[in-house]
């Protein structure tokens, strides 16, 4: 009788050890499922970012991008002044083209030769600093629709100065025109070597020109 009892506490034990084994084995099971779940879908969300982040000059998508594009003439013999805009997280560009006029998807000189890029990262104080970016382009757009255009005072740059001051961009609210030609021409990057010929290559010719007629002066005189 105590034999046949101490057998049956012996399988009760060894049934419990495995019920328990067979729990753990379960809960750990699940946990590691929810955990391969969590870091599925934080690396899908990154590659979708990164995606979403990627430049596609093709299409012309530059997200978190100023963008850059020659103006006839001016840029001819000015190459540092040229027309501006500003993308969307989504690569949309948006540009003060003229009088009461912000274009989207579409420069109103033609399409970008250099952009120069942003990143959110520098939005200060905010938790969704995609959505304030896009916030703050419409924003401005909204508002430069209501602008008269002046090549001098209130254009593309501004626009697009507005729109960084409005998200604070870099902790800063001091955004101007200047500030952005000038980064522009030392930061920007092409967006490829036809981008670079057509930003330079009147350039050139007249400075070439200029230098052949010169010379050509000089060697008359001495003659």
């Amino acid at each position: 009788m105590t034999q046949s009892s101490e057998c049956e506490s012996s399988d009760f034990n060894i049934n419990k050890l495995a019920s328990n084994y067979s729990n753990k084995k379960n809960t750990l099971e699940k946990n590691t499922s929810i955990e391969m779940d969590k870091m599925s879908q934080e690396l899908i969300s990154s590659i979708k970012v990164s995606k979403e982040n990627q430049i596609d000059a093709v299409n012309n998508r530059f997200p978190c991008c100023v963008v850059w594009t020659p103006l006839p003439l001016i840029t001819w013999f000015l190459p540092f002044i040229g027309h501006m805009g500003i993308c969307y997280t989504n690569g949309v560009i948006r540009d003060f083209a003229g009088p009461y006029f912000v274009s989207e998807d579409r420069m109103g000189f033609g399409i970008p030769t250099r952009y120069w890029r942003l990143s959110v990262d520098k939005i200060p104080f905010v938790q969704n600093k995609r959505e304030t970016w896009d916030r703050a382009v419409k924003e401005a757009s909204e508002e430069y629709k209501k602008r008269m255009h002046n090549l001098f005072c209130d254009n593309c740059h501004s626009h697009v100065a507005y729109a960084l001051n409005l998200m604070n961009y870099d902790n800063s609210s001091s955004w101007n025109m200047v500030k952005l030609c000038f980064l522009m021409f030392f930061k920007g990057s092409f967006v490829n070597f036809g981008g670079f010929m057509k930003t330079w290559l009147p350039f050139m010719l007249i400075i070439g020109t200029i230098t052949l007629i010169v010379l050509i002066v000089t060697l008359l005189k001495i003659n």
